[in-house]
């Protein structure tokens, strides 16, 4: 007889529950994680596969989406008032922590997502009441819908804040795309706890440029550094080092750290005027009657001046909702010494203040408090470093707004990519240096012409793939930065990398140059002709007429247009497409191989396919062998995955990252391996990919698929075509 009496049994399957069970990763730790190239996948996005959101964007009325926030910055809610009824502050600390994710080493991170949307942004310690930010602007998503992005509304609302108060921004553009859930390959750390000591991030935290690459915040949750000193522990100079260190993994310098530094303190305040252990939890650990919002302080009373956010409580200027030199006038003008906030959180508040020069309160226009400076503020006039830079901001004021003008306008479109990208009315006109810009190329050559003498000169299949390889795989989707437009491998530093192999990189530019000064072609179209006319050449080698699809007009960047310290960053360290790695590092061969293919925007079938076309064309660096599983080199088959898969084969470990492919039945080593070739194999669902392409019916589609992929990596960063 059946039971059917469920009660107290869980009615519902465990694997749709919230609940945090076993999982594969759990089970199987080691096993390779291919998450990051699944993430982002259409099934996730509520907009449909027609909606283009660049052009959606170009239809949006500029001028009343602008006017409409300005009016928002000073209408005041009374479910969260605005400090001196402004929401200024707020608004540009709003587009800052967006923004200011961002991390040279990898590209990763920024404003130009919406990722602050989700967790773990949305609930980090740093990010405390940004959650009332981004609801103040849902009305102006409802209203303007589809026609602008979250991540577009979060940088506008710190534009329109800093013009709200009288400062004139360097200029905006539109044109970031949201995603619809959290990345899955960007790492912030390894700690398993919120403000965890710093220590762990550093080899020697006395030393900031031991951080852990490619971090750049000093503490898990938190954007840069500890308002209140290294590890909590006050100490201006220490703090210098550390907003130095940090905002040069930011890629800005001295100068454009310490214009922000003040530019962004000369406005708004920080919040801790209570008890901060009263506060809820944070939005994602939040119960669902609080609909997204989090943090709940039960003492704010309607209150601006109640608010708590770091614990540090007070504004930094006499003035806060206006842009002047107060910041300075303050800092340099007093003697500051150290206190606590109501929250008990270190602050510096200064001696002997006159009455006129203390802010008002935020909600009591009748009381006034002392300013306070954080540890970072007091770098600015106790660091060597930072000090004459603002005492020359202090005696040109033009000149300081100048650079925090333009230092903003860095910090909040270092991730969009090149001009090419910008969209909408107040673009600027003036090419920057960090815009990694490019020339148009010339598009009136005839191509054949060019890869006939391309033919003519006799490269060899590795020469002509490699070098157009080498020059395209630097793309980063991360920050739309690298890749064959511009042709910066012929320039410093990426003409030198080991992975690019220098003397055989210099041989080829040698006969490209030439080339491109007969036919007009650019170096850059020439070098990626030059790779394609290779695949051809292996396609045909094995039976398959192909051509190969080519865009015309790259450029050919100069070294006066590329800020070479800022693509130094961008060196490959490990390329498992063509089997190399400079040196043995902790993070697995295979690891730095998705985390590569993810950076150039593949989808694991296309990493596949390109992997097991790449070892059969005898690519590898420094022509090795391993992973060249085939008879036939240099022609365009899918042999690597019929001989992987092939059960006529076993597979023997002969040292560390090195395997021998042994006939079962003759004992004889047929090929030898890397990780990278056998994970292909190993890995089930690369496996599954392998087998694919192995099939019998399929050489065609390993070919065209090949091609489709290739080309795709070829014309990533053509953006001067793309919508």
């Amino acid at each position: 007889m059946t039971d059917n009496n469920t009660g107290g049994k869980c009615p519902v399957m465990h694997g749709s529950s919230t609940a945090h069970a076993q999982d594969n990763t759990n089970w199987w730790p080691e096993s390779l994680n291919l998450d990051i190239l699944h993430q982002h996948d259409r099934k996730t996005n509520p907009m449909g596969e027609d909606f283009d959101y660049r052009e959606e964007v170009r239809k949006l009325d500029y001028e009343a989406l602008e006017k409409d926030m300005h009016e928002l910055m000073t209408s005041s809610q009374d479910w969260w008032p605005a400090d001196w009824g402004h929401y200024g502050g707020l608004m540009i600390r709003l587009a800052w922590h967006a923004a200011g994710t961002y991390r040279l080493a990898d590209g990763r991170g920024g404003g130009g997502t919406g990722n602050q949307r989700f967790a773990p942004l949305n609930s980090w310690p740093d990010n405390g009441n940004l959650d009332k930010a981004r609801r103040l602007l849902w009305p102006l998503k409802k209203k303007y819908g589809n026609k602008v992005s979250w991540a577009d509304l979060f940088i506008l609302a710190g534009n329109i804040a800093y013009e709200s108060m009288g400062f004139k921004t360097f200029g905006f553009s539109y044109g970031r795309e949201d995603i619809w859930h959290p990345e899955k390959d960007i790492y912030w750390g390894a700690e398993k706890e919120w403000l965890a000591p710093s220590d762990s991030r550093y080899e020697n935290v006395d030393k900031p440029d031991t951080m852990e690459n490619p971090l750049a915040a000093v503490q898990m949750g938190l954007i840069y550094v500890n308002p209140e000193g290294v590890n909590g522990q006050s100490d201006p100079i220490k703090s210098g080092d550390q907003v130095l260190e940090t905002f040069a993994r930011m890629a800005m310098d001295a100068e454009e750290t310490a214009a922000l530094t003040a530019g962004g303190h000369t406005v708004g305040k920080t919040h801790g005027n209570g008890d901060a252990e009263a506060l809820g939890p944070e939005p994602e650990g939040a119960d669902v009657h609080e609909q997204g919002l989090g943090w709940h302080n039960p003492n704010m009373g309607g209150k601006a001046a109640n608010a708590i956010t770091s614990g540090i409580e007070g504004a930094w200027t006499t003035n806060p909702t206006q842009f002047d030199m107060g910041y300075f006038e303050l800092l340099f003008g007093y003697e500051w010494e150290l206190k606590k906030s109501p929250a008990g959180a270190n602050q510096w508040e200064p001696i002997d203040i006159k009455e006129e020069h203390k802010p008002v309160d935020a909600t009591d226009p009748s009381k006034r408090h002392n300013p306070i400076m954080t540890d970072a503020d007091m770098a600015m006039k106790m660091h060597p470093t930072f000090r004459p830079i603002c005492e020359k901001f202090m005696k040109d004021p033009e000149y300081f707004k100048d650079c925090f003008a333009r230092a903003w306008f860095k910090l909040t479109h270092r991730d969009m990519g090149p001009k090419s990208r910008y969209i909408g009315p107040d673009v600027p006109a003036e090419d920057l240096i960090w815009q990694d810009p490019i020339p148009q190329g010339e598009t009136n050559y005839i191509e054949e012409v060019v890869k006939e003498k391309i033919e003519e000169a006799g490269l060899s299949l590795n020469e002509l793939v490699c070098t157009a390889w080498d020059s395209a795989r630097t793309y980063r989707g991360s920050d739309m930065r690298g890749g064959a437009n511009g042709a910066r491998i012929r320039l410093a530093p990426q003409k030198d990398w080991e992975g690019n192999e220098p003397d055989r990189l210099a041989k080829v530019l040698k006969v490209y140059e030439q080339i491109s000064a007969d036919t007009g072609a650019s170096v850059a179209d020439v070098i990626v002709l030059g790779g394609n006319l290779g695949i051809e050449k292996a396609a045909k080698a094995a039976g398959h007429d192909v051509h190969v699809p080519f865009l015309k007009g790259r450029g050919d960047a100069t070294d006066e247009m590329t800020d070479a310290e800022s693509f130094e960053p961008l060196e490959p360290l490990a390329d498992g497409f063509r089997n190399w790695q400079k040196k043995d590092y902790v993070v697995k061969p295979e690891e730095m191989l998705l985390d590569r293919a993810q950076l150039m925007g593949l989808t694991a079938p296309e990493m596949t396919v390109l992997l097991g076309g790449m070892r059969v064309l005898g690519t590898n660096h420094g022509g090795t062998k391993h992973g060249v599983f085939t008879d036939r080199v240099g022609q365009l088959t899918n042999d690597f995955f019929v001989n992987l898969t092939d059960m006529a084969n076993r597979w023997e470990p002969t040292g560390k990252n090195s395997y021998n492919i042994v006939d079962r039945k003759s004992g004889n080593t047929k090929f030898t391996a890397t990780r990278v070739d056998l994970v292909f194999g190993s890995n089930s669902i690369l496996r599954s990919y392998a087998e694919v392409y192995a099939q019998d019916d399929n050489e065609e589609k390993f070919v065209k698929d090949f091609v489709d992929a290739w080309t795709k990596v070829m014309n990533n960063d053509r953006f001067d075509v793309k919508k």
